[in-house]
């Protein structure tokens, strides 16, 4: 004998209806949910980091991670993926599951300069990189060696000095591309001067090199430049914030000497995998600006001559369109390119 059901009256289906828009509605709210809470299943957010144990982007990682078990109720695993212009690093952010439970920390030039600089580059920016929030920002200053007379005291003196040696106007800076190297490239094309360029993987062997005498000059971070500074080892002669720094307050600004369009600061910032839902986006980027406006991350990035930061993911997300098209036109007009 053959079971059979009788079909439903329609009272009977309007119920059935409904019980099955109430479960859709709880399968969304559960998947919503599950966007938020699913990083909190071991209570660890992975952070993923463009720059090596004991740089400045690992220092930024670390400073704001300690904080974020207090903000986000997570604790911070910082992952450091080191190498290939910060493209290792995207790399596993492009791997990684777009639920909140991983972060990328790298500089700003990620998304603003190396779209532009690469012809083969291993993402797409405007895809695979969702802006959470800024985390800090540092000024960068040029500064000289004993490889240039000490009568050279200010940046009019060094300019001059470069026209009259240009066999010698050995530049250095951490690498072709990086912020340093493309502030050089506007002020020696802006006063007509011939330099060398020599690229570096990385701040502290320019940074030898310029103690050493290898090189004339370089532009770093101030605040790998601000001990040497102090101990009278090289002279910083200009500092690239619109105003003078508070780390350096003796060094005037470029703007101050006459150089007004040299405002360029370095900053680090918070990126989430491509497709991170937008409350998610909202609630890492809350927990984010809470840690980094805290009495710690302002000591630890006092030492490193940093200045905390943060926004919303919308405002990282203008701040990024707005230099893209500062440096697009200037990398294609001074020709440089890191292929």
């Amino acid at each position: 004998m053959t079971d059979f059901t009788p079909p439903l009256m329609h009272a009977d289906l309007g119920a059935q209806r409904r019980r099955m828009l109430r479960a859709g509605l709880t399968i969304v709210a559960a998947l919503s949910l599950g966007h938020r809470v699913h990083a909190a299943r071991d209570g660890t957010l992975r952070i993923l980091c463009s720059g090596p144990a004991g740089s400045i982007p690992d220092l930024v990682a670390r400073a704001i991670g300690d904080q974020l078990p207090a903000t986000l109720g997570l604790r911070a695993l910082v992952d450091n993926r080191p190498g290939a212009a910060g493209q290792l690093s995207v790399g596993a952010l492009k791997n990684a599951a777009a639920d909140g439970s991983t972060l990328l920390l790298a500089q700003g030039a990620i998304a603003t300069v190396y779209p532009f600089l690469y012809s083969r580059l291993g993402y797409d920016a405007a895809v695979d990189l969702q802006p959470v929030s800024l985390a800090g920002e540092m000024s960068l200053g040029l500064a000289v060696g004993p490889a240039v007379p000490a009568e050279v005291a200010t940046l009019a003196d060094f300019i001059a000095w470069m026209r009259a040696h240009p066999a010698e106007a050995n530049i250095g800076s951490p690498g072709t591309g990086t912020l340093p190297h493309l502030l050089e490239a506007m002020l020696f094309h802006e006063t007509g001067c011939t330099w060398q360029h020599i690229a570096y993987p990385g701040g502290p062997p320019a940074l030898t090199q310029l103690l050493g005498g290898q090189i004339a000059a370089l532009v770093l971070p101030e605040g790998l430049l601000r001990q040497h500074h102090a101990s009278q080892h090289i002279r910083v002669l200009a500092t690239s914030g619109a105003a003078r720094s508070a780390y350096l307050p003796e060094v005037p600004s470029f703007v101050e000497q006459g150089h007004p369009q040299l405002v360029v600061k370095e900053w680090f910032a918070f990126f989430a995998p491509g497709g991170t839902p937008k409350d998610t986006l909202a609630r890492l980027s809350a927990a984010l600006q809470e840690a980094i406006a805290g009495p710690a991350v302002l000591a630890a990035f006092a030492q490193a001559g940093m200045t905390p930061a943060s926004s919303s993911p919308p405002s990282l997300a203008a701040r990024i369109a707005v230099e893209q098209r500062l440096w697009q036109p200037m990398l294609r007009a001074y020709g440089i390119r890191a292929d």
